[in-house]
């Protein structure tokens, strides 16, 4: 981190909307707040096999309440998250692992475009509900990421790369190692120490210990 300010990592995966809620507003105050965001990419299901933690949405009740927290937050957080009872079937059935490989590869070659890249993602899952599994879905989110042809072609091709594979792993241990049960885990390196706040309703916890005011999801 840069003289004075805080590095604060955003450890993610495109098929968790209140990671997609997180991303946004840390992109928010990426320039009010005195922080170096830096963005993460990892596998939820990596995080969940290696602690034993289950999808919230297994839990009937639970569920139904995820369904109208994540209308609320979508709506207070200005992310255009949208939800549905039938989502929780698509979560299941869809695997983010080559979502993933994919942007660790564009995040490994060209780290310009993970932003615009990531939020495509949750674009296209979250909004539109359109798959992002397979290569073509892959391909179309990175063409309107901005990434050219050639570009995203490439990155394809890298993600049954092991130096690929390795790096997502790496980047999931990490959030593990810093207490991660599931995403988006944001570690704050503040006071010589690692903090992890987990969840995207913890931001205003993040704040106050890193000594930075909170001014509410949106920011002016």
């Amino acid at each position: 981190a840069r003289m004075g300010r805080t590095l604060v990592e955003l450890h993610y995966d495109v098929i968790s909307p209140y990671s997609w809620l997180a991303f946004e507003v840390l992109c928010r105050y990426r320039h009010i707040w005195s922080i170096d965001l830096r963005f993460r990419p990892a596998f939820l299901g990596g995080i969940m096999q290696q602690t034993g933690n289950k999808p919230p949405a297994m839990l009937p009740k639970r569920g139904e309440y995820m369904l109208k927290d994540m209308k609320r937050m979508a709506k207070y957080y200005q992310v255009p998250v949208h939800m549905s009872a039938d989502d929780f079937q698509r979560i299941m059935g869809t695997s983010s692992l080559t979502a993933m490989r994919f942007i660790t590869a564009v995040d490994m070659t060209n780290p310009q475009y993970l932003e615009p890249l990531s939020r495509e993602f949750w674009m296209r899952f979250w909004s539109q509900h359109e798959d992002i599994s397979q290569p073509e879905n892959i391909l179309a989110v990175a063409r309107q990421a901005g990434l050219s042809a050639e570009l995203s072609q490439k990155a394809l091709e890298m993600i049954s790369d092991p130096t690929v594979k390795d790096r997502l792993k790496e980047t999931t241990a990490e959030a593990v190692k810093h207490g991660a049960f599931g995403m988006p885990a944001v570690v704050a390196h503040y006071d010589g120490k690692p903090h992890l706040f987990f969840g995207s309703d913890r931001l205003e916890l993040l704040g106050s210990v890193i000594g930075e005011k909170w001014l509410g999801p949106v920011p002016s």
